[in-house]
């Protein structure tokens, strides 16, 4: 019999994972495979290797699975600060970043964290530090980008006379 392949199987793996990790029913169901792995016959490594997970994390469930049963893989409340941009404030501000900072009458023509910040403490009263809001553009699937300066587009005279080195030439002899 042929052996089936999946194409661009790594790629796959990674949309089934995030797949995974998208709700606490299927984090449920991930971790309940696991443990029949385990049952099976199956390592805490090979599991782990299996589902791109470290080999603590397949033994600490197991662990819960023996102490607690069923409802020791169950989702707990995870500590940490609420997030501070909610699903509204989120889908506006990615809107916001895909017009330009001059359309809400800012002087930059590119957004940076140092703006992002205090466009959401300005339009949305959200407060995050400008290292934050850096992070943010990634987590939104922006990447920001640096302006190029204004001497790169300068006529050719002005950029020889901007340079700090002076370019090779036939020297005067004073």
């Amino acid at each position: 019999m042929k052996r089936l392949e999946i194409k661009d199987a790594a790629i796959i793996r990674i949309a089934i994972q995030q797949e995974i990790v998208r709700s606490e029913e299927s984090r449920y169901d991930h971790k309940l495979h696991g443990i029949l792995m385990v049952c099976s016959g199956f390592t805490c490594s090979q599991v782990a290797n299996l589902f791109g997970h470290g080999r603590r994390t397949v033994q600490y469930w197991v662990q819960r699975f023996e102490k607690h049963g069923f409802s020791g893989l169950q989702e707990i409340p995870r500590p940490g600060r609420p997030t501070a941009l909610d699903a509204v404030i989120r889908r506006k501000l990615e809107r916001d970043l895909r017009r330009s900072p001059r359309q809400f009458q800012y002087g930059q023509t590119l957004w940076d964290g140092k703006l992002l910040s205090h466009h959401l403490n300005e339009e949305y009263e959200v407060h995050l530090g400008v290292r934050q809001c850096q992070r943010l553009f990634t987590q939104l699937g922006f990447r920001r980008r640096k302006p190029r300066p204004v001497i790169a587009h300068a006529d050719p005279e002005e950029q020889r006379a901007y340079k700090k080195t002076p370019s090779p030439g036939p020297k005067s002899n004073d």
